[in-house]
């Protein structure tokens, strides 16, 4: 069985970030009990930016447990940061990275059932969040983004549950190597005209493919990854 447990539910509020202030509800809490979970996210979730967070394909930001630790490992100086909603993650789950799900995996959620729609693309936020120049960039190159979903049915999630595979379309897609495509192989044009057509698949990076297959260009990643 395919299977994690929910060590915690997390919501934020939109509050200014950085010395420019900037609106972002990128810091989490945890909640207590059962939560409410619909087609835009959790109730009493926020997002600073909703043009580029938030939506019906990244309703809930899932992230692994066992990264906290890596990073803590990684960056000494700032360990104390790296602590559950650090990354402004809904959930965090234990006992699945992103080597262990796919594009279109369907899961039993508490209640709820949710669809993996793609990996998260770091921003800049994350730099003003750790107050690291390069944060972002260095989510993007380890592979340790999480996760977003989609919800296919609404109910509640509450820290305990479980999350729990019911159904996997495209077992040859896990995130390890959508990661490789989009970052690495970025003009393999086989395998974005594949990962195009993936059932599942967020809109966003559909299009992100067929841009990419148009134009045999990658798109400039700076303005994403840097303040």
């Amino acid at each position: 069985m395919i299977a994690g447990r929910v060590e915690a539910v997390q919501i934020g509020a939109i509050r200014p970030l950085g010395p420019k202030r900037v609106p972002s509800a990128i810091v989490k809490t945890p909640v207590a009990g059962p939560v409410a979970v619909g087609p835009l996210g959790l109730k009493g979730d926020a997002q600073g930016d909703p043009a580029r967070h938030g939506g019906e394909d990244k309703a809930v930001h899932v992230y692994p447990l066992a990264h906290y630790a890596t990073w803590a490992r990684d960056l000494p100086a700032q360990a104390d940061r790296f602590t559950p909603g650090a990354f402004g993650e809904n959930i965090v789950l234990d006992a699945l990275t992103e080597a262990d799900v796919c594009i279109g995996d369907r899961f039993d959620l508490g209640s709820a059932q949710v669809e993996l729609s793609q990996a998260r693309q770091p921003c800049w936020k994350l730099n003003l969040r750790f107050g690291l120049s390069d944060m972002a960039r260095r989510v993007q190159t380890s592979g340790r983004t999480g996760w977003y979903v989609r919800v296919l049915e609404p109910g509640t999630v509450a820290a305990g549950d479980r999350m729990v595979l019911e159904a996997r379309p495209n077992p040859d897609w896990d995130l390890a190597r959508v990661q490789r495509l989009l970052y690495r192989d970025a003009l393999d044009r086989a395998a974005l005209a594949a990962f195009a057509e993936i059932e599942g698949l967020s809109a966003s990076w559909r299009a992100l493919a067929l841009r990419r297959l148009e134009s045999s260009t990658v798109e400039d990643w700076e303005p994403r990854l840097r303040v």
